[in-house]
């Protein structure tokens, strides 16, 4: 009876954090940053080691990303780079670090 509770109590959490996970991401952007990092500027897109795990979607994103060919100082403005970026991303399916919305105006958080 004891394991059984055990068991119930353990499936209990692991329920509650894989279903709360992603929909705090939102909460971690604070002021167009996280972990430190500004969430604007020159962006390059890598399959491995990114400094951002992003997914995309067309509604209720943590962040509204409009693509620019220059001055990408505010929040939400992306400038796609080959080398020097100023943070890297990697698009996924699952689990991300947050969710962006490409935009053609008004980019920034919701």
């Amino acid at each position: 009876m004891n394991t059984l509770r055990s068991a119930f109590k353990f499936a209990l959490v692991a329920a509650l954090v894989v279903g709360l996970g992603p929909a705090t991401a939102a909460g971690k952007i604070t002021n167009c940053t996280l972990n430190g990092k500004p969430l604007y500027g020159k962006v390059q897109v890598v399959k491995s080691f990114p400094d951002f795990r992003v997914q995309r979607v067309t509604s209720f994103p943590d962040l509204k990303v409009e693509v620019v060919k220059s001055f990408p100082d505010k929040c939400g403005k992306w400038m796609w780079v080959n080398s020097f970026p100023d943070f890297t991303i990697e698009y996924v399916e699952s689990f991300p670090d947050f969710t962006i919305e490409f935009v053609e105006s008004f980019p920034g958080e919701p």
